[in-house]
């Protein structure tokens, strides 16, 4: 196959007491003339003009009352006081709670009609999780699901993998080193992982056979990305990989590049059950020339490992 790359406001309360009424707290009318305000004494009414109060005092003219009425006005009068001093007080102790009280510990007042609260969308949207990779440790590709396959040998390296597998590992073997004078390279592709989670799978001998033909066609496309050609029929094996069930197929494909002194490519996959209703995918693509990888390659795959 052709190198794909190199390897690897305002505050809450009611105004103060008395601003109601458009005046200040304690704010009383001036007297009108005629009038003159005196402290209540010998049972006088508040507010009676100073000629009443003078014959009430000396005994003569009209007066007001008389016996024990110009007694209780006095103590009426007194008690009206207290109620309306009363009343300034608690208006200014209602003054302070909304406004001094108010400064020191804040709190927020429901509404009458609360509106539920509107999700808000971030502006940055979260980045989606790339799919894991499989790695190359020591003399074993070992798949993300930790399931492991031996290496072809120690002149294969490191790659990428690009065959479709979920969370696999690539190595690679360069046969033709710049054979078309352009640093081209044309080599050999091994890839191990899970079968793509997009492809419908089923332990039966038919899901098997099935899923080996997409993962296998995926594959094909993926390395082979100009309308790669079959060469004859692809050969389909029901085999045992450590007692897992599993499904090969062999393909030929055709090769036409210039100055490449290749003809065709051998592709082979064996899909591999897992046991809990997954499967792992093992892809070689091996070039026409070096046919002594094939038989290497199904021992490596006999050599898999499932660690579920």
């Amino acid at each position: 196959m052709p190198q794909q790359g190199p390897p690897l406001s305002g505050q809450y309360g009611q105004p103060p007491y008395g601003a109601l009424q458009g005046a200040p707290v304690g704010h009383y009318e001036a007297a009108q003339p005629g009038w003159q305000e005196q402290p209540l004494q010998d049972g006088a009414a508040y507010g009676q003009p100073r000629q009443q109060r003078a014959a009430h005092r000396s005994g003569s003219g009209q007066t007001t009352g008389g016996g024990s009425d110009g007694n209780k006005k006095p103590r009426v009068i007194g008690a009206l006081i207290l109620v309306v001093v009363a009343l300034i007080v608690t208006g200014l102790s209602a003054n302070w709670i909304w406004t001094k009280a108010d400064a020191v510990a804040p709190v927020d007042l429901p509404s009458a009609n609360p509106t539920p609260l509107k999700t808000i969308s971030p502006s940055i949207q979260p980045t989606a999780m790339p799919p894991p990779t499989g790695k190359v440790v020591g003399s074993q590709l070992i798949a993300s699901n930790n399931d492991t396959m031996p290496l072809m040998g120690s002149a294969w390296l490191d790659a990428d993998d690009k065959s479709g597998q979920y969370g696999g590992v690539a190595i690679w073997l360069t046969v033709h080193n710049n054979y078309d004078g352009k640093k081209s390279n044309w080599g050999n592709y091994v890839s191990f992982g899970a079968l793509d989670k997009k492809i419908p799978y089923t332990n039966t001998a038919a899901g098997r056979k099935d899923a080996a033909i997409q993962a296998a066609t995926n594959a094909l496309f993926a390395l082979y990305a100009d309308n790669p050609k079959l060469i004859g029929k692809a050969v389909h094996r029901q085999i045992t990989v450590g007692g897992h069930p599993a499904h090969e197929i062999t393909a030929r494909v055709e090769v036409k590049v210039p100055n490449l002194k290749e003809t065709f490519s051998t592709l082979m996959i064996t899909l591999i059950d897992r046991g809990d209703g997954t499967a792992d995918v093992a892809i070689g693509d091996i070039a026409g020339s070096t046919p002594q990888w094939l038989p290497i390659w199904r021992t490596k795959v006999s050599q898999i490992q499932i660690n579920n």
